[in-house]
Formats: C-alpha cells, sequence, structure tokens
C-alpha cells in the first residue's frame, strides 16, 4: 500500500473547487485510498491551515464553511498530532532548509511515515533530498 502526505494546497481541492487546478489528481489520490491503494496521513496542522484558507483565501461565509468542515473531518485521512518528537524533527527541517515550521511539519510527517509528500505548491518543501515529493500535477 502506498502512504502519501498531502498538504493543504492538496486538501482543500476535496473542498471547494473554485479557482482550483490538477483537480482530477487530487481526486485520483481520494479514489486510490477507497480502493485500499493509498493511505493519507497529514499533520494535526492542517486542519487550522484549512480553517484559515477557508476563511481568508476562499472567503467563504459560515454555512459553506460549516458544510466543508463537516466534509474535512469525515474524509479518509488520518491526522497526525504533534508529539515532542515530531515538533523536534518539524524545527530541524525548517532551520535547516530555511522554510517555515508549517511547510515542515509536512515534510516531517512524511519522513517519519516514509511517506510521498504531494502537494501543488512545491516552492519549499522540495528544498530536502531525504523526503520524496511529489507535485500533484505528476501525480
Amino acid at each position: 500500500m502506498k502512504t502519501v502526505v498531502t498538504d493543504t494546497s492538496v486538501f482543500i481541492k476535496w473542498l471547494n473547487k473554485d479557482n482550483e487546478q490538477s483537480l482530477e489528481k487530487a481526486d485520483k489520490i481520494l479514489q486510490e485510498v477507497k480502493n485500499g491503494q493509498t493511505q493519507i496521513f497529514v499533520p494535526e496542522l492542517l486542519k487550522y491551515e484549512l480553517g484559515n484558507v477557508l476563511l481568508k483565501g476562499k472567503q467563504l461565509t459560515p454555512d459553506q464553511a460549516l458544510i466543508s468542515l463537516g466534509t474535512a473531518y469525515s474524509l479518509p485521512v488520518t491526522f497526525i498530532a504533534d508529539s515532542e518528537q515530531q515538533a523536534k524533527d518539524t524545527y530541524t527541517l525548517a532551520y535547516n532548509y530555511g522554510i517555515s515550521y508549517y511547510d515542515a511539519s509536512f515534510m516531517s510527517v512524511a519522513k517519519n511515515y516514509n511517506a510521498t509528500l504531494v502537494t501543488d505548491n512545491l516552492k519549499h518543501q522540495s528544498k530536502a533530498p531525504e523526503i520524496k515529493v511529489v507535485a500533484l500535477k505528476d501525480y
């Protein structure tokens, strides 16, 4: 079974398709999960980033956001709580590669679960050669 970590740039596509690209690739990941071919892990931090994207990026009304949030919590993903060791690993990656703690949190989960990180934003997360990172469009 494949193991992937999706960052917020991918996850949001499952909740709100407005102004999003590579939707068919994002849907492919969910279909693989439903078929038992893939499992998805994400850091708990994604929940907070997601709320911000819905509020500030998508500018959804509360009624719209409640639907999206309900969908988010029902998706077949495993949210990884931030342990002390996870936080240390995340901080080290962020420091070593000069990226935000937020971006490094997804990388850290991918590294610790021997997973491929799938992102629609390669800018920062593709800096660590020890972590396999794939652009969503190439998935």
